[in-house]
């Protein structure tokens, strides 16, 4: 199929693309950046967006930079930019391991980091890491600027705190320590098919204590976040096999699971037990 007729915009600047979208936005206005999500529900007619505001020929949106201890992910930046690691330390590598595990190379070649965050899959590898590290995202509207921690942002299924004259202009991730240890581990029955279950360990060494611990789970809710009962069992605890089982015993006992027609909530509770130990386990090692 083809997609229903719209009208298209093409802004050159942030300024611009906003003022064009507190316009259309009242009139089923949607901004396309990677079009990776967009693009094929409109194929389809699954989505029937009367106005199309492409933000891809805005310079300042296609930016990464480490500022005052963050990095910083314009909205137009590609998965395919964490191939190699944007920044040294843990960070970096953490999200080289990452993005390896999002979709197909081509996708990764014009999806964007922010558009992920923006759609708001739950079993979005990036909405994954924006949760686990507590990041946040930068939203602008004709208002102004307002910065929205992960916490309070993803809000559902494919829903945000973002409102529908806010352009998601970019997202910022704190730097960590460079002594700090990272795994990720996520589940899918195919590469490159969504996760049913993921999991970001990270923590850091103190006398031989775990300091610092995040877990955070994605694919497994509506939406990824850190799992605080798990977190308390690795808190001051030397790292082991023991440890990291009754850390992911705990992290499965506090989610409350999605299901569908395929995959029953028990089945991803399960899950959860897997991916949570074999990520504290990468991060280990």
């Amino acid at each position: 199929m083809k997609p229903a007729a719209f009208r298209y915009h093409a802004p050159k600047t942030v300024d611009e693309a906003v003022a064009l979208l507190a316009e259309v936005a009242p009139l089923d206005g949607r901004v396309l950046a990677g079009g990776q999500s967009l693009v094929p529900t409109m194929a389809f007619r699954l989505a029937k967006p009367a106005h199309l505001v492409d933000i891809n020929g805005v310079e300042a949106l296609d930016r990464l930079a480490v500022t005052n201890g963050k990095l910083v992910i314009g909205a137009c930046v590609r998965h395919a930019t964490f191939h190699r690691p944007v920044c040294h330390g843990p960070l970096g590598q953490l999200l080289s391991e990452v993005v390896r595990h999002i979709a197909h190379y081509p996708i990764r070649n014009r999806g964007t980091f922010c558009g992920s965050l923006a759609n708001a899959d739950p079993a979005s590898e990036w909405a994954l890491v924006l949760a686990a590290l507590d990041g946040e995202v930068v939203a602008k509207s004709v208002q102004g600027e307002r910065v929205i921690a992960a916490s309070e942002f993803f809000k559902g299924i494919m829903t945000t705190a973002l409102r529908d004259d806010e352009l998601l202009v970019k997202a910022q991730l704190p730097l960590l320590a460079p002594d700090t240890r990272c795994g990720f581990y996520e589940f899918n029955r195919r590469a490159g098919d969504f996760a049913l279950a993921a999991a970001l360990a990270a923590y850091r060494l103190e006398d031989g204590k775990i300091v610092e611990p995040r877990l955070a789970l994605g694919g497994v809710e509506s939406t990824p976040r850190r799992i605080a009962e798990a977190e308390g069992v690795l808190a001051g605890a030397e790292p082991s096999d023991k440890v990291f089982r009754a850390a992911a015993a705990a992290a499965a006992a506090a989610v409350d699971p999605l299901e569908d027609s395929v995959n029953s909530a028990e089945f991803r509770r399960d899950l959860v037990l897997a991916v949570a130990r074999r990520a504290l386990e990468r991060a280990a090692a």
